[in-house]
């Protein structure tokens, strides 16, 4: 959900200086009165009569006392009727408040539900929009604090502190009208109580929002690195780093610690104080109002009036504490709920690009626009085609058909803004050309894919395919253009043949199994428990690493796309597996534009052309044959003289 109107993003020193700012406040509101202003509206309703029966109650006392109670006991009259007509009037008053507030739970914590839900999808969204950029300098741990953590404070504070907030100011507002019907002398008492209660408030429960928004900070830190340890194990394990983890865990774990306990210690420090102004209230209610009624002879200051303050005198200080006691919650809640529009605040990927990718028919060299339904009916018809749809700024239209053509012309780049990472890169691929890149780690092979893919956008110099600028081309239609296989693959909790057609969401089982067959995925995926239909789960960790591979190659070539990216897709698969995939590979290479990084140079030799990059320069290029001749970087890479790092 959008900030309202004349609301600004927030960012980390607004949360410190104020934790419950305006614009927060504006933002919580708009989730709880867009869709539920009739549900709101009856659960304050609910809340006015909880209140106002208890204040009736409260007050029935003097009449019990003073009409029924002690003209019975002076008369010594045994006719009790009217007295069980009054108790049986006030059981029926408290059965109405104890409906009432049944109510109010129960649809409060309907519309707290629905709340949380609209904003984890709001929040999950906004996620899908972000940038590669924002996922490479926040842990992912931190992130899931978002969806943990920050949401259930905001679940407490909209189910309990933000019912029990309403619940305690309608309470205070009508017992303070009961209180000055039953006694205006004594209600000042109690109003100079009530400010020193409310002026200690402001001042603990200001230094307890402080830590209590570090606590949340350091709360998504140490999930942070939880995750990154859990995932990360058989490394620690193996490089016996359990020692070192163990330190910096424990001094996370410290930090967190002490913001935890000092926003405790304020806030455990504001409830005893405020229950113990409250006795001292309750007491000088009781001694003053003796004092005027004996002493000074105030007639309208009754045992009845007395007894009946002394109770209004707790059904006020109750909500008073209990708005000291949820401003911890509401203050942590106003923390997590921070972090939360913190990430809903975060640029979304920018994306200016109007060339889009489309279906066409061919009709000699004249181009026609087709649904996706009529194309995937014709998917093996040669005559239908993807097309580059190209709106000019006098109204026409042009398609082009996708070849595959991909060039740089004088690319530099940084991923920081400091550090450059390419320099000049110049580089071309025509259509159906298998196009290598080797060198050492960190030399920029990843990072042109990454361009190539708009991951990030480059600092200077064009990127073109088929001719057309990438900037213009929008960036789900240009990655929808390109499989790519990674060195890293990420297999998600399904089956299969799930995770294999996660490439075409529409393909059917047929065209999974033919792309499982064109990566020789099939002979293992057929002895597996239940097949295709075997279940994975933790990133296929029921798989070896050389099997998860197999099946992220299955699933880029079920995409079928014009322009394939190859991340050290061979890098987990033994020398024997590799022989047996590289046939597949080749089929699947086939027609068309291929980038392909590679250790193993033996994977590189049959391509058009190999770059090979050192410190984000191409200091050699050409096909293999070429490159030995050469006698340079790559033929030492390949005779074994200098080895990739």
């Amino acid at each position: 959900m959008p900030p309202p109107r004349g609301a600004r993003p927030m960012n980390r020193e607004d949360l410190k200086k104020n934790p419950i700012s305006k614009d927060l406040i504006k933002r919580l509101l708009s989730y709880l009165t867009g869709k539920y202003k009739v549900l709101l509206g009856i659960v304050f309703l609910c809340i006015i009569v909880t209140s106002v029966t208890s204040v009736l109650g409260n007050m029935f006392i003097r009449n019990l006392i003073d009409d029924y109670i002690q003209p019975l006991l002076s008369s010594g009259s045994k006719d009790f009727s009217g007295l069980l007509s009054w108790i049986r009037m006030v059981a029926v008053l408290f059965i109405f408040g104890v409906i009432a507030n049944f109510f109010q739970g129960q649809i409060m914590l309907v519309i707290a539900n629905n709340v949380l839900r609209n904003v984890r999808d709001d929040m999950f969204k906004h996620m899908q929009t972000l940038p590669i950029s924002y996922f490479d300098t926040h842990s992912h741990g931190d992130v899931m604090s978002h969806y943990t953590n920050d949401v259930d404070t905001l679940r407490q504070m909209i189910s309990q502190s933000f019912p029990s907030m309403m619940s305690s100011a309608i309470t205070i507002i009508a017992t303070l009208a009961g209180m000055i019907i039953t006694s205006w002398q004594l209600t000042i008492v109690v109003l100079i109580g009530t400010f020193a209660m409310i002026f200690l408030m402001g001042k603990i429960g200001g230094k307890s929002a402080t830590y209590f928004v570090k606590q949340q900070a350091s709360l998504g830190d140490v999930n942070g690195y939880i995750e990154e340890m859990v995932n990360g194990q058989k490394v620690v394990k193996v490089f016996t780093y359990e020692d070192r983890a163990k330190k910096v865990f424990d001094s996370k774990n410290e930090e967190l610690c002490n913001n935890a306990t000092s926003a405790n210690i304020f806030a455990n420090i504001l409830m005893p104080i405020m229950g113990n102004i409250g006795n001292v209230l309750y007491v000088l209610v009781a001694f003053i109002g003796g004092f005027l009624a004996i002493q000074c002879g105030v007639s309208a200051i009754t045992i009845g009036v007395i007894g009946s303050f002394l109770q209004l005198t707790k059904a006020f200080v109750m909500p008073v504490s209990q708005v000291s006691q949820q401003m911890n919650a509401i203050i942590m809640a106003m923390a997590g709920a921070g972090r939360i529009f913190k990430l809903m605040d975060e640029k979304p990927e920018a994306d200016e690009g109007y060339v889009t990718l489309v279906h066409c028919k061919k009709n000699g060299e004249e181009l026609t626009e087709v649904s996706e339904d009529e194309a995937l009916a014709n998917k093996h018809n040669k005559d239908y085609v993807w097309a580059w749809k190209h709106p000019h700024q006098d109204g026409t239209l042009t398609y082009a058909e996708v070849r595959g053509d991909v060039r740089f012309f004088d690319v530099d780049f940084s991923y920081d803004g400091k550090k450059q990472v390419l320099y000049d890169v110049s580089l071309y691929a025509k259509p159906g050309q298998k196009i290598a890149f080797v060198g050492a780690t960190g030399a920029g092979k990843t990072t042109i894919t990454n361009l190539i893919n708009r991951f990030y956008d480059i600092a200077d110099g064009k990127i073109r395919y088929d001719d057309i600028n990438i900037n213009k081309i929008k960036k789900a239609d240009l990655r929808h253009s390109l499989g790519i296989v990674l060195q890293d693959t990420n297999l998600f909790t399904g089956t299969v043949m799930e995770n294999i057609r996660y490439g075409s969401l529409k393909a059917t089982d047929e065209e999974c199994i033919a792309a499982a067959k064109l990566a020789n995925a099939h002979d293992f995926i057929t002895k597996l428990p239940q097949g295709y239909d075997t279940v994975l789960t933790a990133n296929g960790s029921e798989l070896s690493q050389g099997q998860r591979q197999l099946i992220a190659i299955a699933r880029a070539a079920v995409e079928d796309p014009p322009v394939m990216i190859l991340d050290e897709a061979t890098s987990s698969i033994d020398t024997r597996t590799e022989a047996i995939v590289q046939s597949g590979m080749d089929a699947l290479m086939e027609n068309r534009t291929v980038f392909v990084i590679a250790h193993r140079l033996s994977t590189v030799q049959n391509s058009k052309a190999i770059m090979v990059l050192e410190n984000g320069h191409i200091i050699e290029r050409g096909d293999h044959n070429s490159l030995i001749a050469d006698k340079g970087k790559y033929y030492q890479l390949y005779t074994g003289a200098f080895e990739l790092e």
